[in-house]
């Protein structure tokens, strides 16, 4: 049914003054864009479309015929020559404005003739809306002063004020025609859905459930909202330099997806998530700490898969090779090595059978000694390479069964007690015992819970060329396991310089960079296409503010934490700006 224009929601009396509006019981002021700035970036309107208050912003398109943009272009070129060609005559010193603005024509009236850009009359309306008079005044200063900022000259429309009003109305009338010639590259970066913040629902689409709070946006004071389990993958990669609060933000994403009921795994070297763990009950794994071992050729208890048992011949491959240097293993020391853990599981009395694997599981020691009594002397210079970690002053962390399970909501495997020589190792073990609780098959009817699993100071991991092999198939792993990488890394260098390193950043749909040394900014602009400013506000960021990558949206934050959230996350003085 067609409703009649008296029907329509109205103000109850529009009374015209020179310079504003009364609008029933509310005032309103309208102004138009009559000066703008030579050049444009994206999102230019942010600071008019995020003013904290009711401001109506209306852009007014027409486009212009190719045939008569390009006329017009060639007689503003051809003015502006003859100008140039005048002062060069008289001798006058040449106008730097008049020689940008030729060159700037040149090249547009170049995209408009091979069809790269179109132009268009354009007009930019802005009205004002407050309560009171006085209140619309200072609302008009503040706009004005917002609008100048990204050097936009609003002037009044004076004793135009209806027609200003009706133009920035959802009309798609303007009725003061007060217009400038763009090109389409000015017109994207105008486009009003364009925003600083994160993208909202659409109108009709449901509210989103679950994510972390990452912080607020220091330019718009948004909420930096974000749910990494809704993405292609759940792996994120967090990159900056020490110092600039990388570790508060994961204990903050990890202390927030324990609210949810995540189950987070962490592989800590600097033992700072101990009181996290211990305050919300979780379990503390400190390797290196005496009594405290993890076997490498343990059998996952309940893995019932055919191929479990060549997978474990597999990872043993994997941590003895990282014990030696991956460099420094040539095929015929792998060959000797196959042939003895075969030999060792079955001196043990473990076979391909499922119903063997129960049995206790060979120990590295034992591995020396089948590698020792092997007639082959590839063998034997093994056994005495391996002798350090099987019975040397590096045996502790092997001699023995398996001590400690993880199977904690919180699980905190510590290194910081380990020597330099066993952190690689040591970030391996873990990782593979939280690997082999995630790749466990769940019980009948039982859906699994996510999982989270950071490992800090990943830098330890991709010195290693089978350490960075591990990490790289996790990563691509963890999202059909239903759990989440998340690599931390103050070297920027180690994880972008090799191919396995750019692997895994290209397996994180959740990319999180703080400030970064000049050293390394040149990596890291190249690796995730920065901008000019994102490059200098990674530069120049506070300690605790970062850029959110992921995809196609780019958003600065500034942590935030409560105060019972800031006495667990924080680690020392240097935290307490955050």
């Amino acid at each position: 049914m067609t409703r009649h224009p008296r029907d329509l929601p109205h103000p109850a009396g529009v009374h015209v003054q020179p310079h504003q509006l009364r609008l029933g019981s509310s005032v309103c002021a309208s102004f138009a864009i009559t000066g703008y700035p030579a050049e444009v970036s994206p999102t230019w309107l942010e600071p008019l479309l995020s003013w904290p208050g009711r401001l109506d912003v209306a852009i007014h398109l027409e486009p212009v015929d190719p045939a008569t943009a390009a006329d017009r272009l060639r007689r503003q070129r051809a003015r502006m020559e003859s100008g140039r060609r005048i002062a060069d005559q008289r001798g006058t010193i040449a106008d730097p404005y008049l020689d940008a603005a030729a060159d700037d024509a040149a090249m547009l009236a170049e995209r408009v003739a091979r069809g790269a850009a179109k132009l268009f009359r354009t007009g930019l309306y802005l009205t004002v809306h407050a309560a009171t008079e006085t209140e619309l005044r200072d609302a008009c200063r503040q706009v004005r002063a917002a609008a100048a900022s990204v050097l936009l000259d609003a002037q009044p429309a004076t004793f135009r004020q209806t027609q200003a009003w009706t133009t920035t109305l959802p009309l798609g009338v303007d009725d003061l025609h007060i217009a400038r010639t763009m090109d389409t590259t000015s017109i994207a970066a105008a486009f009003p859905l364009a925003s600083a913040d994160l993208p909202q629902p659409l109108p009709g689409d449901p509210a989103p459930v679950g994510g972390t709070l990452y912080g607020i946006n220091p330019t718009t004071g948004g909420v930096v909202w974000w749910d990494r389990f809704t993405q292609d993958n759940h792996n994120s990669v967090v990159l900056a330099r020490s110092g600039a609060g990388k570790s508060y933000l994961i204990k903050l994403e990890t202390l927030r997806s324990l609210y949810q009921g995540t189950h987070v795994t962490v592989i800590d070297p600097e033992d700072e998530y101990t009181r996290l763990a211990h305050a919300v009950g979780g379990t503390v794994i400190a390797l290196g700490a005496p009594g405290v071992r993890i076997n490498p050729f343990d059998i996952p208890a309940g893995d019932s898969r055919p191929d479990a048992y060549t997978r474990r011949l597999l990872f043993a491959h994997t941590a003895v090779t990282v014990l030696l240097g991956s460099e420094q293993v040539t095929p015929t020391d792998r060959a000797a090595l196959d042939r003895a853990l075969i030999a060792c599981y079955q001196h043990a009395g473990i076979t391909p059978d499922p119903d063997t694997w129960s049995r206790p599981a060979p120990l590295l020691r034992d591995l020396a000694t089948t590698l020792d009594q092997d007639t082959d002397p590839i063998a034997s210079t093994l056994a005495a390479r391996l002798a350090p970690w099987s019975t040397g002053s590096h045996r502790h962390l092997f001699d023995g069964p398996t001590t400690h399970t993880p199977n904690s909501h919180l699980t905190v495997w510590s290194l910081r007690a380990l020597p330099d020589e066993l952190r690689a190792i040591g970030t391996l073990l873990a990782l593979d015992a939280t690997w082999r609780t995630v790749d466990t098959p769940p019980t009948l009817g039982q859906r699994p819970p996510r999982r989270i699993v950071v490992v800090d100071e990943a830098w330890l991991l991709m010195r290693d060329g089978e350490g960075a092999r591990f990490l790289h198939r996790m990563a691509k792993a963890s999202r059909k396991r239903g759990a989440g990488l998340t690599v931390v890394t103050q070297d920027a260098a180690d994880l972008l310089g090799s191919d396995l390193g750019l692997a895994v950043v290209s397996n994180a749909a959740t990319q999180i960079l703080m400030r970064q040394a000049p050293q390394a900014i040149e990596a890291v602009a190249d690796t995730f296409a920065l901008t000019a400013g994102e490059r200098y506000y990674l530069l120049s960021a506070t300690r605790g503010n970062g850029l959110l990558v992921a995809g196609g949206n780019r958003v600065a934050f500034a942590q935030v934490a409560s105060d019972t959230e800031h006495r667990l996350c924080a680690t020392g003085a240097d935290d307490a700006d955050l």
